[in-house]
């Protein structure tokens, strides 16, 4: 049992300081990608910008509509207890932006994106082509790992606001056919309970989910097998590895918020 865990130990020991190189070497090379001082070919970040842009719209759309609807009329039971309907306004907004979008968004994501990284990327372990590319000299990490961060890291932002307009309007929907709340007193508790600070929380959020999700995702695809079970497995792993480290840096990310007031 000892040796187990040790065993244990060192496989996560070794897995943590493999995954901090990958965010160190990526927050380095961010500023010479930015000048084109990288291996890094564009036509490899708009291919997977719009995949992870543009093709993700009608799922998160979807996810979050539902999510902004879920929201409202559970809410709106809770609070025709105390003759507060009107609020749910407010429960929505800020459930929205500063929880659900982020984190659901996320979520959808991983399960969508980061899986396919790592599928890709143990894909191309299996037919060798990793091993072509360093024969050849060309660095793994400008090639598959850098278009792939800098796409979900740009696009998460704005698939953020995107999200929580989206949840928004779910539960304006159902808080104006469901609770006959007008539009206007909706609006107006919305207004008033959704802050500045409750917005950027959510943007440093979406750009730290998409940051992980990316990152975990070519990390297990690295570090996959070559066979075709392999890349089954790193897809799986990938989409579980996202999730859970998401769900980590929400709890993270408000206690600290907490702590300075947000």
């Amino acid at each position: 049992m000892i040796g187990r865990v040790g065993v244990w130990a060192l496989r996560g020991w070794s897995e943590l300081v493999a995954i901090t190189t990958l965010v160190g070497e990526a927050t380095l090379r961010s500023v010479p990608a930015l000048r084109g001082k990288t291996r890094t070919r564009a036509a490899d970040v708009w291919a997977n910008v719009h995949d992870a842009g543009i093709g993700a719209l009608p799922m998160v759309a979807l996810f979050n509509v539902l999510v902004g609807g879920i929201v409202a009329f559970v809410g709106s039971l809770q609070l025709r207890r105390f003759g507060a309907e009107i609020y749910v306004s407010n429960l929505i907004g800020v459930m929205e932006v500063r929880e659900m979008a982020p984190l659901m968004t996320a979520i959808v994501m991983s399960g969508r994106t980061g899986s396919a990284y790592a599928a890709e990327i143990a894909t191309m372990q299996g037919t060798e082509e990793i091993d072509a590319l360093r024969a050849i000299g060309i660095p793994l990490f400008d090639y598959l790992t850098l278009p792939r961060v800098t796409a979900l890291t740009t696009m998460m932002p704005l698939l953020y606001m995107y999200a929580g307009a989206v949840g928004i309007l779910g539960g304006l929907a159902v808080a104006v056919y469901l609770m006959n709340i007008s539009v206007g007193g909706f609006v107006t508790h919305l207004r008033g309970a959704v802050a500045v600070s409750d917005i950027v929380l959510g943007l440093a959020k979406g750009i730290a989910f998409g940051s992980w999700i990316a990152i975990a995702g070519c990390r297990i695809g690295l570090k996959a097998g070559r066979s075709a079970t392999d890349v089954g497995h790193a897809a799986t792993s990938a989409a579980v590895s996202g999730i859970v480290g998401v769900i980590a840096l929400d709890a993270i990310i408000d206690v600290c918020a907490n702590v300075f007031g947000l």
